[in-house]
């Protein structure tokens, strides 16, 4: 399977908010660097960060618009990720994501996004 491929899978174990799917995607010393917030470093740190967001939904979907992988193996995705804040609306992040893969597993992904946008939409989902 392509790297490609992965991360499209990827996806869409995050879209069912499935942890043990989601992090059979990571190798175990995987790092996860949501920029602007701090990196996070194996599988209960990375599922944490997640599920800051996840928790706070009903439903999840990410719209890829663009997706590239390099000569390396390196898999970079232009996404709106999508988060429904329970009893409330749809928020949405624009999100750069640049993935590298190591025997088909996630080593390090890197997301970058505009955080004050960001909360600014989980505030208005949320009716706050």
């Amino acid at each position: 399977m392509s790297n490609t491929a992965t991360v499209l899978q990827f996806f869409t174990a995050v879209e069912a908010r499935d942890r043990d799917a989601v992090l059979a995607f990571f190798a175990p010393d995987a790092v996860y660097h949501n920029i602007p917030l701090e990196p996070r470093t194996g599988h209960d740190a990375i599922w944490q960060e997640l599920a800051q967001v996840l928790d706070l939904c009903d439903d999840v979907n990410w719209v890829v618009h663009t997706i590239a992988e390099d000569a390396d193996g390196r898999v970079l995705t232009e996404r709106s990720d999508r988060f429904h804040i329970k009893g409330g609306g749809w928020a949405e992040f624009k999100v750069m994501g640049i993935f590298e893969l190591r025997d088909g597993r996630i080593h390090r992904w890197r997301d970058y996004f505009d955080m004050q946008q960001g909360m600014a939409s989980i505030g208005a989902a949320s009716g706050s």
